[in-house]
């Protein structure tokens, strides 16, 4: 007789959030947010902590996914939304958008410091209810290295840093720009394990119990 598995669901875009994910022994079913993730910056308390800003996104993320769920899978799942964005003097860094913007973040990081902040949200449902609601953000210190201006050019050209937040990645091309990390590199790529796996155990789950058949 099969086990019942309860499923989860990324609402995330994320190549990278799905790659730990599945590699991990989860197959989530996926699920993009519609939420406006500029208008909602621009909402939210200039004060407010950046560690509390990307746990905003984060949860904003995941009602807006689970208000999409088919009924079927309503009935027993568990939602993640998560948002990246990097810390660096003072100021949260998104996603470029632009070559020029990547260009430009990539010269005003390079040899330094920087701490890449992933909220996370998680929303426990049962019978289409949600029963259990968690937070937490991951934080990982960047120590990023010197490209030369030729690599620059190359990777700027490469398409990579203008879709991802902080203009890097530590899982792709941008990895060879990196001189260390200080911390869960898995929060860097989208979605840290650990912290995953404490809001599971506090929402009465076992990660076991979740690994594809």
């Amino acid at each position: 007789m099969s086990r019942v598995v309860t499923r989860v669901v990324l609402g995330s875009a994320s190549a990278g959030r799905l790659r730990v994910l599945r590699q991990a022994g989860i197959d989530p079913l996926v699920i993009v947010s519609d939420v406006d993730e500029d208008a909602l910056l621009a909402s939210l308390d200039p004060d407010l902590p950046p560690e509390a800003v990307v746990a905003s996104l984060a949860n904003s993320k995941a009602v807006s996914v689970a208000a999409q769920l088919p009924a079927e899978v309503a009935s027993d799942c568990v939602v993640f939304g998560c948002d990246s964005m990097l810390f660096r003097d003072g100021t949260l860094v998104g996603k470029p958008g632009s070559p020029d913007a990547a260009r430009a973040q990539w010269l005003s990081m390079a040899g330094t410091t920087g701490y890449l902040l992933t909220g996370h949200a998680m929303l426990r449902i049962s019978e289409g209810v949600i029963t259990h609601t968690d937070s937490e953000t991951g934080s990982t210190t960047v120590h990023f290295g010197t490209p030369t201006d030729e690599e620059l050019t190359a990777y700027v050209d490469n398409g990579e840093p203008v879709h991802v937040a902080g203009s890097f990645t530590l899982d792709g091309f941008g990895g060879w720009f990196i001189d260390r990390i200080e911390g869960d590199p898995s929060n860097v790529i989208g979605l840290s394990l650990p912290l995953v796996y404490r809001m599971l155990r506090r929402a009465g789950l076992s990660v076991t119990d979740l690994w594809s058949e």
